[in-house]
């Protein structure tokens, strides 16, 4: 039997997971099961495989229009996803959540031709998600105990929008997300 936060999810991906991401040609479940399943194929823990999975559950969390971050409005999703799932999963499956966004930002600052590879959505958010970090940023973002797997999450993050890729169903990942329970 299922734990209840993880039919809970399930059920929010049931029942939003179908709407747009963002500006990409994907839905909230394709990008999710996308980034979830680089994860694992790249032998990342199951608190990552989770994080990578749940990294935008805030966008399920929230009513606002599928585009919102195409017409300029954070929604703050990082956050209402930590809010979320920090009262059931280990830090590690929720600091990474918390943190992709930062680590965008952190990338910007400190990878050559990450900016440029961006999709325009992800250019167009990074404006009012902070902009390009600061090196006094950097510092204090790498001071977080979880900061590399914010930077790996990210990247799978960048990579999960191939319309064209069958990912596997939600169900393989109920494993990880149950081990990553508190």
């Amino acid at each position: 039997m299922l734990n209840p936060i993880t039919q809970q999810i399930l059920n929010l991906f049931d029942q939003n997971g179908s709407s747009m991401y963002g500006g990409e040609a994907v839905t909230q479940l394709e990008h999710a099961l996308q980034c979830a399943e680089l994860a694992r194929k790249n032998g990342a823990s199951d608190e990552l495989i989770t994080a990578s999975l749940l990294h935008d559950v805030g966008h399920l969390l929230h009513d606002l229009p599928d585009d919102a971050s195409d017409k300029g409005i954070d929604d703050l999703h990082e956050l209402l996803g930590e809010k979320f799932l920090v009262q059931y999963f280990k830090l590690a499956a929720v600091q990474p959540v918390k943190l992709h966004v930062q680590a965008k930002r952190y990338l910007c600052a400190t990878e050559e031709g990450y900016y440029e590879a961006l999709s325009n959505s992800s250019k167009v958010s990074l404006e009012f998600q902070g902009g390009i970090m600061s090196p006094s940023e950097m510092e204090l973002f790498e001071k977080n105990e979880f900061y590399k797997e914010a930077v790996a999450l990210r990247r799978w993050d960048d990579l999960a929008k191939d319309p064209n890729l069958v990912s596997p169903p939600i169900s393989i990942f109920v494993p990880s997300i149950e081990l990553a329970l508190k």
